[in-house]
């Protein structure tokens, strides 16, 4: 096999690549032993019908489509793995000759890595994040703690009020019909919490505990349900319970049940300590995007389009692994949203540019400031995410291969950029 390479405009390459015919050969009588089982001729038994009379009988062509695919993916990473060419996009594949006793060539349009031409990247301004807490912020978490903790306590003797717990019987009609969903038992519900339709909640302000009122409601007309939109509907409600929250005292005693401290004062110390190292992550974040910002528009680069769109079609996939995980198809998301795979590209477009842009300036920000990642510190993150993953070391490492090694090295080299773009901000 050979490989040509043509270097085009804006970043492309054109790849020729020289299958000869006796491999050629090999890959079409792979395509006929597979498909011969399938043939049909009469006068031969099934799957015994000579390679040379079905070519005669319906070309040499037959063959041709299934021995492309088999020899094509291997033709073409045999023929870069030892190549330093910086590819950086799928492959656009075009068949230039496909003939029987012939060489099999074919074309692969790729994106290159393109350069970077780095502009001003130390000493850039950022804005000053104020890590100060106030007394508020940490009596505000605080009190946020409390009615996590909070108990829901029965009340007797009056009726449904405003930001009570009820527990509910209801069955709604529409033109005196009951309909689909609208029917519910020992529903808990908290008034004021617009978990139901608009004027439902209110509706039930005033009722007493047992006594069965009709509550008559709207359905907006941009209601998930195409049977219900701008309907007037009737629920029939009974309350059976109203209970309140009882928020627990801000005490010793509070903080002694949700804390380690043995008092107050300790916790708030402790609450405010807490607040403030988010606040100082928050702002170190913050420093880390304008400064990443502001060194990647000080730079030039000539980005390819083919790159653009593999990093899109992998953040898509991205996107459709992680809803998998909540038990949905990207199918199923799209008929939920009326989006579809087109739409989704557009938006994504950008956000993929920009994360190309990005990686390719600390990339070459760590290549000019000379940052090598050494053995010693890879063996250090190893070992972090070993005991994250609560595994062995050399458990994990039995797990990467030389690329994934590799990779890490890189990605571990664009952090320390990151960190050395931060270290010559400026505050400003």
């Amino acid at each position: 096999m050979s490989l040509q390479v043509e270097k085009l405009e804006k970043n492309m390459a054109k790849l020729t690549i020289v299958v000869p015919a006796s491999e050629f050969e090999k890959a079409l009588q792979s395509a006929y032993n597979k498909q011969k089982k399938n043939i049909n001729v009469p006068g031969f038994r099934k799957g015994k019908v000579p390679r040379a009379y079905i070519e005669k009988l319906y070309g040499a062509e037959i063959f041709y489509e299934e021995a492309a695919n088999q020899v094509m993916p291997a033709a073409y990473e045999n023929e870069l793995k030892d190549s330093d060419l910086p590819i950086v996009s799928r492959p656009e594949i075009n068949v230039e000759q496909i003939e029987k006793g012939k060489d099999f060539i074919f074309t692969a349009m790729v994106a290159l890595k393109p350069e970077v031409t780095l502009g001003e990247y130390k000493g850039m301004e950022v804005d000053k994040v104020s890590t100060r807490v106030t007394q508020k912020e940490v009596e505000a978490k605080i009190q946020e703690e409390a009615e996590k903790n909070a108990r829901s306590v029965a009340v007797e003797g009056r009726p449904v009020a405003e930001n009570d717990e009820v527990v509910l019987d209801f069955e709604g009609f529409v033109d005196g019909v009951p309909f689909e969903g609208g029917k519910g038992e020992n529903y808990p519900l908290t008034i004021g919490s617009g978990a139901f339709i608009p004027g439902f909640e209110e509706q039930l302000i005033g009722v007493n505990a047992e006594e069965e009122v009709e509550i008559q409601v709207k359905f907006p007309e941009n209601y998930h349900s195409e049977d219900l939109k701008g309907k007037d509907a009737t629920f029939k409600c009974t309350v059976h319970e109203i209970k309140v929250k009882e928020i627990p005292e801000i005490d010793d005693e509070f903080a002694a049940e949700v804390s380690e401290f043995d008092t107050l004062d300790e916790y708030k110390a402790d609450v405010k300590a807490q607040i403030k190292a988010q606040k100082e992550a928050e702002g170190n974040r913050k420093k880390e995007d304008q400064a990443v910002e502001k060194a990647v528009a000080n730079a030039t680069m000539e980005i390819p389009e083919a790159m653009i769109e593999t990093q899109t079609e992998d953040m898509v996939r991205e996107f459709a692994q992680n809803i998998q995980y909540q038990g949905f198809t990207l199918e199923q998301y799209f008929q939920i949203t009326g989006q579809t795979e087109e739409t989704m590209k557009a938006e994504m477009r950008p956000q993929a540019q920009k994360r190309i842009e990005t990686r390719l300036v600390l990339e070459a920000i760590a290549k000019a400031e000379n940052i090598e990642i050494s053995d010693e510190k890879v063996d250090e993150e190893l070992a972090k995410m070993a005991e994250s993953y609560q595994m062995e070391v050399e458990k994990l490492k039995g797990f990467m291969g030389e690329a994934e090694m590799k990779q890490m090295k890189e990605d571990m080299a664009v952090q320390e950029a990151v960190t050395l773009l931060v270290e010559t901000a400026v505050e400003k």
